[in-house]
């Protein structure tokens, strides 16, 4: 059961192309949210929240959050807009990733690297998180709890004071961060 939101809030998914982001809008609305899926950010930025949702590869995924639009992603959530990165979404927050030749929007420091090939890859299944402090996105989520998991490769923050939540896979790794853009 989804737990509902206690105010209006109004979503949009930014949509580059890959991934089936339906059942994500879908699940946000039975939660209660509005949502718009978007493909550009030449709108007007009217959204309590932008979600990046978590399927694909990251260049081509770059080329469209960075290629087709006027304005560019950090002038659209304007230091005030929330953004949620998922998977790849998370991935593309980074400087780069050895996923691609592409830049990242390099708003976190770091870079994203390959599991170690000492592991299967890609790491798929359910695994365990363990929260690094508490955050309001995590109310009713007790430390430990599983996450479904699919990918090759994990971000690496140079800065560990915005990791939430960290992940065992062959290595630690930072699989939740949270960073304010001012």
């Amino acid at each position: 059961k989804y737990k509902r939101f206690n105010v209006m809030v109004n979503l949009a998914i930014f949509d580059y192309g890959a991934g089936n982001i339906f059942s994500l809008k879908n699940s946000l609305e039975s939660a209660g949210a509005t949502v718009d899926v978007i493909t550009s950010f030449d709108v007007d930025n009217v959204y309590s929240g932008l979600l990046l949702p978590g399927v694909g590869n990251f260049d081509p995924a770059m080329i469209s959050i960075a290629k087709q639009s006027k304005t560019s992603f950090v002038d659209f959530v304007a230091e005030s807009t929330p953004v949620l990165g998922i998977c790849l979404g998370m991935e593309m927050f980074f400087k780069k990733s050895q996923e691609g030749i592409e830049p990242g929007l390099d708003v976190i420091p770091g870079e994203v690297i390959v599991l170690p090939d000492t592991m299967k890859v890609p790491h798929m299944g359910w695994n365990k998180v363990t929260l690094a402090r508490e955050h309001p996105i995590f109310e009713g989520v007790a430390s430990g709890s599983y996450f479904y998991f699919v990918h090759s490769y994990y971000a690496d923050p140079a800065d560990s004071s915005g990791v939430l939540g960290t992940t065992e896979y062959g290595v630690p790794f930072c699989s939740i961060f949270a960073k304010f853009l001012s």
